[in-house]
């Protein structure tokens, strides 16, 4: 049996656990909230008038406006929007965002099948396990090598997404899989631009596209992903057997077990353990600012092919940069999505204090646990104090997860750049509530701009109001 069927059967057949899906739920409604964020961002907008070109109605909608397109149109800038501020969660066995793929082309294929919320999240949950299935195999190598794991990967990933949504048999899911496999790509070496969150959308939209074709009868090899000339040998796999880790498949819930990082900064997760470590600096010892003479932080050897900004001159260059976050955490004492708007980017105080940061390879990190999650830092003040500091993860780490009210918050600061905090906390008591949602429908429709003239088809708030999450202050 080839990767490529034997996922099609996992995709088609298995019974998704209650405790996966609870896991999605939380993710799905992470999403929706970044996508909302995103929404209005140079990114999304382009492609937002793009769709609306190409095709100006359709039975599908993009978030957080008024427009309907196609499917694919959906899922690609919904894609994109969700991965515009670089705030969508992470999974580190991929080594990519799972979330803005799968939930931008299950939202797609669900409002077009007239699926539940139930069918979305087993549909989010299969992709999920596909991915990790290919990330077990491909990774570091693939990643390594330039790729951009949220695009590949994500394709295949979006396309059992998908699959599970539309219905497919075994067959047509390893179709579509493969279908996937020939359109899967994406480049690190568009990271800090417009591109990397294109090639997320473009995840999403091609993942929507072949199972689409697949459900047509478009044709495809079965040995696409595993064979000789396949997707493992021309990404450049770690390796090439799969045996053990499909094996894995339905025995092991990656998504329950392994976990996904939320993530509590909009920037690339490897300045993570960085910015956590000097916001609790700077809050334990008051650092000022003015007075740190320099800032030493010692990363494993990936990172620097990410974090590729040194002297970053744009929002989008500040969120792949080591120098700039770690300037801008401890001039602030916060890093939130206005940190990377055009006016923090040039404010004299950080760009001081960036050039006084350096990064320096230390070949023993990132040995014993996944690359870009470990960091020593070393700061040292003009008044002869200095504070060092080792740090593996992150606050949104699988193994120090947001609590609900931190969730909470985030979904309402990111859903207010777009909706009104009534809108807001209306969709948020209906995405606590996904699994038994009769149409995801619903969901989209209510995700409109205030003052649009459109009417919503979601429920009034006072039909929710008694299961809503309590309000809490934003975090």
């Amino acid at each position: 049996m080839t990767a490529a069927v034997a996922l099609g059967e996992f995709v088609a057949t298995v019974e998704v656990p209650d405790a996966a899906l609870v896991r999605a739920r939380v993710a799905v409604q992470d999403t929706v909230g970044v996508a909302l964020a995103g929404v209005n961002e140079s990114v999304s907008t382009t492609l937002q008038s793009q769709a609306q070109h190409e095709t100006p109605i359709g039975p599908a909608r993009i978030v957080g406006t008024t427009r309907e397109t196609s499917a694919a149109w959906a899922a690609l800038a919904n894609g994109a929007a969700a991965h515009a501020l670089d705030f969508d969660d992470m999974c580190w066995v991929t080594m990519a965002h799972p979330s803005a793929p799968l939930v931008a082309a299950g939202l797609a294929a669900a409002e077009v099948q007239g699926a539940t919320g139930r069918r979305l999240l087993e549909g989010y949950v299969v992709g999920f396990e596909v991915a990790a299935a290919l990330g077990r195999v491909m990774n570091p190598r693939h990643y390594e090598n330039g790729w951009h794991c949220t695009s590949t990967i994500g394709t295949v990933a979006a396309a059992a997404t998908v699959a599970r949504i539309q219905g497919l048999d075994t067959t047509y899911s390893a179709r579509a899989l493969s279908i996937a496999a020939s359109e899967a790509s994406g480049v690190k070496a568009n990271f800090g631009t417009m591109v990397k969150p294109l090639q997320v959308g473009l995840a999403a939209r091609n993942g929507v596209l072949a199972s689409q074709l697949a459900a047509r009868g478009l044709t495809a090899a079965d040995a696409a992903i595993d064979g000789p000339q396949g997707f493992l040998m021309a990404m450049q796999s770690s390796g090439t057997d799969m045996t053990d880790s499909l094996q894995m498949l339905g025995a092991v819930w990656e998504i329950v077990e392994g976990g996904i990082t939320m993530k509590l900064y909009p920037s690339c997760a490897a300045t993570h353990p960085t910015i956590d470590t000097l916001v609790d600096l700077k809050r334990e010892h008051d650092i000022d600012p003015a007075l740190v003479e320099s800032v030493e932080i010692a990363v494993d050897p990936v990172v620097p092919t990410v974090l590729v900004y040194d002297r970053p001159e744009t929002g989008l260059e500040g969120k792949f940069s080591l120098h700039f976050c770690a300037a801008a955490a401890l001039v602030r004492g916060v890093v939130g999505i206005e940190t990377f708007e055009r006016a923090s980017v040039t404010e004299p105080e950080i760009r001081r204090l960036v050039e006084r940061v350096t990064m320096r390879v230390d070949e023993t990190l990132g040995v014993e646990v996944p690359p870009l999650t470990q960091a020593l830092i070393h700061v040292r003040m003009t008044d002869g104090q200095s504070f060092t500091r080792a740090v593996t993860g992150a606050r949104g780490y699988p193994d120090r997860p947001p609590s609900d009210d931190e969730r909470w918050a985030k979904f309402r600061q990111c859903a207010g750049r777009v909706l009104s905090d009534e809108s807001a906390q209306a969709a948020l008591t209906m995405l606590e509530r996904l699994e038994g949602l009769d149409s995801v429908g619903r969901l989209t429709a209510s995700l409109l701009p205030p003052s649009t003239g459109v009417t919503s088809t979601a429920p009034p708030s006072a039909s929710v109001a008694a299961s809503a999450p309590a309000t809490t202050a934003d975090a």
